[in-house]
């Protein structure tokens, strides 16, 4: 990992002499607060600190961050325009819902952080494991309900590929966000959600939710004891949401490598790391632009897989 850490920042030493040679705009497709606008912010604070030229994060909001991705795709491939993105980006692609194809529209720069979710019932429940849930599930089907941000979001497709891997009919319940599933939860009006840790944490404590397991690729730090869903009987189930930067195609190389090694560099700084974990969140490992996108198509296939599966369907 140190190594992979040191050649990026070799990496953002190889940039163009006269590159930045104005303001840096980071357009993201929501308004200010929440996950995506402070690491998208925080990227941009990396990039102001080492080059000396201001960043400026634009929000556009509007059509499920559609219109931000939207003047990005337009704008001139010169480095000066990127998009802040998280796995949304993903989402309005596979989901039609922009009128390009984001893989060949948006050219991948860096994965920032990565935060995994944690699986949450109401403690009245009868489960205290995954294998538990899927049991009682099984048993009930069509009885139980779950909870997402919205029809289409991370949560939705996260449950629906959940429901597919272990067999389980549980009703979706959509919400307008992630908090509004947590507080039903809690009352019982629905029975499980996926909420990410910060969030759920402070319930889990105090008794009011009970978490079975973390939806990471491993355990966490926040709640190092609790299992993955991976190893808790759904093997190769992984959920999580990423930020991550994005050029339009056709920025030159040098300059979305040397963005990548700056980014890679400040996220894997001691005192960053250690304002993540607090967060429950981690930086991505260090990846070079074209390893990202390689993951990012073959993450895009998997989830056209599941979106088909699942036969889910945006209006």
């Amino acid at each position: 990992m140190l190594a992979l850490v040191v050649a990026a920042a070799a990496q953002a030493q190889e940039k163009p002499a006269d590159y930045p040679k104005k303001p840096i705009r980071v357009v993201i497709g929501i308004a200010a607060g929440g996950g995506l606008d402070a690491m998208t912010r925080l990227g941009a604070r990396k990039l102001a600190e080492r080059w000396g030229q201001s960043v400026i994060v634009d929000n556009r909001p509007g059509g499920g961050t559609v219109l931000g991705m939207d003047l990005v795709a337009q704008a001139q491939p010169d480095g000066y325009t990127l998009l802040g993105a998280s796995d949304t980006l993903m989402l309005n692609g596979v989901l039609k819902r922009a009128r390009y194809d984001v893989r060949k529209t948006f050219l991948p720069i860096a994965q920032l952080t990565t935060q995994p979710y944690m699986l949450v019932v109401n403690p009245s429940l009868p489960v205290k494991s995954v294998q538990e849930l899927i049991a009682h599930a099984r048993a009930k089907p069509g009885a139980l309900s779950y909870g997402s941000q919205g029809l289409g979001t991370t949560g939705h497709i996260g449950w629906e590929r959940f429901k597919l891997m272990t067999g389980t009919d549980i009703v979706h319940v959509p919400y307008k966000g992630a908090a509004p599933a947590v507080i039903d939860t809690i009352s019982g009006q629905i029975q499980m959600t996926f909420s990410n840790i910060v969030t759920s944490g402070a319930h889990v404590r105090s008794g009011r939710l009970r978490g079975l397991a973390i939806t990471g690729p491993r355990r966490g730090q926040v709640f190092p004891d609790m299992p993955t869903v991976s190893e808790s009987g759904v093997p190769g189930f992984e959920m999580s949401n990423s930020y991550a930067y994005f050029a339009p195609a056709g920025t030159p190389r040098a300059i979305v490598r040397a963005i990548n090694g700056v980014l890679i560099q400040g996220m894997h700084a001691p005192e960053t790391v250690k304002v993540l974990a607090a967060d429950g969140s981690e930086p991505v490992a260090p990846a070079t632009p074209e390893e990202f996108r390689a993951k990012f198509e073959r993450e895009y296939a998997a989830l056209e897989k599941t979106v088909k599966a699942a036969n889910i369907r945006i209006q």
